[in-house]
């Protein structure tokens, strides 16, 4: 029995990568409790395990005393020379436990102890497998969809994406690979919690340095990065020797590189902008790719006032104003845009549009919860996303038919034009 016992120890221990220490903790414990639960609480027992003999050994300690008073805790001093001719009165006699007598209750309490312990031992070895993979791409297996959030199967844990994590319009099924970044790492009652991101600005980053040999070797370095994601986003990038170009370097050969990124993020744009230390330089390059004529800084509200040429105002503004959103969210410089025939700043209301474009779509009029949750399902997170999409594309979600989509694109469009 005892060369059984150390046989599934160390079976258990290799299959579930516990530590041997651990296992014969959890059953030096669970026949502890047993013990316990039979000769109550006030008897001093220990539990021990013979290495020898390869079982658990329980023993019962009494202290040596003339005359007994307190039977379960107290031997006399004649039964204890019986045991032990040395013993003498104060001295502490343990005797050994005959284990087999605790039957089915004793092995079903040590069997839930130990199936326990190895639970927590688990979690534990998984959550620090993970806490330092914080801030990495890792990859998985798409497992099941929960409430609009992935859940991904790592191979030893399972992963969780939120719904505002992942890229819009992005569609995944049970099966299918998927890449992310660990966002956080978290410990719960239920296990470790392992929080990964698809749209977060930091995937980007991590994707260009896996593309770019030059950013791992120290080389170029990424200052910032801003995305509206599975749109456009935008990085900085600065070179630490002047023989090597940061962007070109980024860009890669016949444009390998960054296409590798931009194949990750099914289609993201991605401009790639070198950084300067001169702010009004900085934000002329992450305006890209419009010409700047002239720019006046504001240093105490950190504010630009930047000037173009007619033809290059809405070149600079971009589509619903993504270019100079993106281009202050890089920099860290609020950015009013104005052409040169024009006395007003165009972007505080362009401000307003694009936030009105990033509410969620159930602030348009006439969209209910049940629709919102069928849009969000769909990948429709914000009003945007809807006003830029099809009827087509719109009635591929079940539930929503043609007139239900055009009307819903008309609302979002007018959301956009009206300020509702």
């Amino acid at each position: 029995m005892g060369s059984d016992l150390s046989r599934i120890i160390d079976q258990v221990g290799k299959d579930k990568g516990i530590d041997r220490k651990i296992l014969i903790e959890a059953l030096e414990q669970a026949l502890l409790a047993a013990a316990r639960k039979k000769y109550g609480t006030k008897q001093e027992i220990e539990a021990r395990f013979n290495e020898e003999a390869g079982e658990v050994e329980l023993f019962q300690f009494k202290t040596v005393v003339k005359d007994v008073k307190n039977a379960p805790a107290e031997i006399s001093i004649q039964e204890a020379k019986d045991l032990d001719a040395d013993a003498e009165v104060g001295d502490s006699l343990g005797t050994k436990i005959d284990i087999s007598e605790f039957g089915r209750i004793a092995a079903q309490t040590a069997k839930q102890v130990i199936i326990q312990r190895v639970k927590d031992a688990e979690r534990e070895n998984i959550f620090d497998d993970f806490k330092d993979r914080k801030g990495e791409i890792i990859s998985g297996t798409v497992q099941r969809f929960e409430r609009g959030s992935i859940i991904v199967n790592l191979g030893r844990a399972e992963a969780v994406i939120p719904q505002q994590e992942l890229i819009p319009r992005e569609s995944y099924k049970p099966g299918d690979r998927i890449r992310a970044y660990v966002l956080d790492v978290r410990k719960t009652p239920k296990g470790p919690q392992i929080i990964l991101s698809r749209s977060n600005p930091n995937f980007l980053i991590k994707l260009f340095e896996l593309e770019v040999p030059e950013i791992s070797e120290g080389i170029v370095k990424i200052i910032n990065a801003a995305r509206e994601p599975g749109s456009r986003a935008k990085i900085a990038v600065y070179s630490r020797d002047s023989d090597v170009d940061p962007v070109g370097a980024c860009v890669g050969m016949k444009g390998s590189r960054v296409q590798a990124v931009v194949q990750e993020l099914r289609g993201e744009k991605i401009d790639i902008i070198p950084w300067s230390e001169d702010s009004a330089s900085f934000v002329c390059n992450a305006l890209a790719p419009s010409e700047i004529s002239k720019v006046i800084i504001n240093q105490e509200t950190k504010s630009m006032e930047v000037i173009v040429e007619d033809d290059q105002l809405s070149l600079a503004i971009g589509r619903r104003g993504q270019n100079v959103r993106l281009a202050a969210k890089l920099t860290d410089w609020k950015i009013d845009i104005r052409s040169e025939t024009k006395t007003e700043p165009t972007v505080p209301n362009l401000d307003e549009v694009a936030s009105r474009g990033m509410d969620q779509v159930d602030k348009i009029s006439g969209v209910g919860d049940k629709t919102a949750q069928l849009l969000n399902a769909g990948g429709y997170i914000t009003v945007a996303d809807l006003a830029q999409t099809t009827v087509e594309q719109l009635t591929k979600i079940e539930g929503i038919g043609q007139k239900k989509a055009e009307k819903l694109i008309e609302s979002a469009k007018a959301h956009f034009d009206k300020g509702e």
